[in-house]
């Protein structure tokens, strides 16, 4: 009777622990995308912000690099990155403890719940609970959990990404003289607006505008301002030369402003110079896999250039960036495969190796946004190098049918619309009046 007892309290108290874990605000609880291919992409992309001394987001890309590798299966590094966290939030805010550290014990509190240590997830959150009791308003987000959730849901997809900008309004509005969460809610505005040939609309540009002015030394934002100007028709040379110059002598991050510094160059001055800027960091730095990557994409664009017919130097140039690239970031290789295999096409000695990429890809278990992109690949591949047109129009066919708006289905239908009006294709055009009256 008495070990009845035991039980059933014990068990009264697990309901009760696992009550108050879910109703914490943390990693664990914001419902975030857990595809395999999803996570091991951002851990890649996390990697490539760099976690440079003064870096304002360095607590929070520590404890979504934690939450990532709990979830990859690696409980150790996880348990290492929630601690490097709170040691970050602490030493940049000066203090101990403050409410800035509820995710990071919500996430430490989930991490040992789910390995069983449930003593120490007690005591997580009971330090949650001392925080939350020094704030007068409970009933509202703290302003600090608001920013990391916003910052945090900006590097998932779909609803997730939209649920961002509510996150940091809700953190401006509370905060308002926090400059790096103004600059983030822009890079966000920026992200997410539909633009057109001149940018995005006049009240973004004014904030984008704003935030230049307070936080001047962000040479990301600075590369940003200054691309989205050009497409309003300022085009400012001799600024870009300065911001080139800048962000050569700054250390290496995805957001040190270098990739939009060579879209700026693409598209107002030549590709040569996007070309030329990616080959100098690289020389400066090169040992960086962030810098090959983006010498790697500056000659698929040299690739994909109209009316240019590639040399077989550029070819052989870009086929061993894209190999070395795919060998640096294996665990997010999905894109990088299609790139390379897009290169191998332009070379008769390695056409065998890219319809080898293709056949893979086409038996893997991928998502169906990764799907799609496959057979708009693939579909391409077969009319242009193995010279299948029948063939690539079933491949368009997958990809359009595929309910996902992307550039590659929209891609796909107008090929087809294309191949409906030059060869009057019967089954085509039934094709596309299906597809036209599905509800997706």
């Amino acid at each position: 009777m008495t070990t009845f007892i035991s039980h059933d309290k014990r068990a009264q108290s697990e309901i009760t622990l696992e009550g108050r874990l879910g109703v914490l605000q943390c990693h664990f609880t914001w419902d975030l995308e857990h595809y395999r291919n999803t996570l091991l992409s951002i851990k890649d992309m996390l990697q490539d912000i760099g976690t440079e001394e003064g870096c304002k987001w360095l607590g929070h890309i520590y404890n979504l690099q934690g939450y990532v590798h709990f979830q990859l299966g690696s409980v150790e590094e996880a348990r290492s990155f929630f601690s490097r966290a709170a040691e970050t939030f602490r030493k940049m805010r000066g203090v101990e403890e403050g409410p800035w550290l509820v995710v990071t014990y919500g996430n430490q509190a989930w991490l040992h719940h789910l390995q069983g240590e449930q003593e120490e997830s007690r005591v997580y959150l009971s330090k949650i609970d001392g925080l939350l009791s020094e704030d007068p308003s409970q009933d509202e987000l703290h302003p600090e959990i608001c920013a990391e959730k916003a910052w945090t849901l900006m590097k998932f997809s779909g609803e997730q990404k939209l649920l961002a900008a509510d996150c940091f309004q809700r953190a401006i509005l509370m905060q308002p003289d926090k400059v790096e969460w103004q600059t983030s809610h822009v890079f966000w505005l920026v992200y997410m607006s539909k633009q057109g040939k001149t940018g995005v609309e006049a009240d973004i540009m004014e904030k984008l505008r704003k935030a230049r002015e307070q936080d001047p030394e962000n040479l990301y934002l600075a590369a940003v301002y200054l691309l989205q100007l050009a497409k309003r028709g300022q085009i400012d040379q001799s600024g870009a030369r300065e911001l080139a110059t800048k962000v050569l002598r700054n250390p290496v991050s995805s957001y040190s402003g270098i990739k939009p510094l060579m879209w700026f160059y693409r598209t107002y001055t030549s590709l040569d110079e996007a070309v030329a800027l990616a080959e100098e960091a690289l020389k400066l730095y090169p040992e960086e896999r962030y810098l090959k990557r983006c010498v790697a994409l500056s000659y698929k664009w040299k690739l994909w250039e109209r009316d240019s017919d590639p040399s077989p130097s550029l070819i052989e140039k870009g086929i061993r960036a894209h190999e070395e690239v795919l060998s640096l970031y294996p665990d997010s290789s999905f894109m990088k495969r299609i790139d390379l295999a897009n290169f191998y096409t332009r070379s008769e000695n390695t056409k065998a190796k890219s319809e080898k990429i293709f056949q893979q890809l086409l038996v893997e278990d991928l998502e169906p946004a990764e799907k799609q992109v496959v057979f708009n690949s693939y579909a391409k591949h077969l009319y242009f190098t193995q010279r299948q047109p029948k063939m690539s129009i079933q491949y368009h066919m997958k990809a359009a049918e595929i309910p996902i708006k992307s550039f590659f289905q929209r891609n796909s239908i107008k090929l087809l619309e294309k191949i409906r009006h030059r060869e009057c294709n019967q089954d085509v055009d039934r094709f596309l009046s299906r597809l036209k009256e599905s509800p997706n």
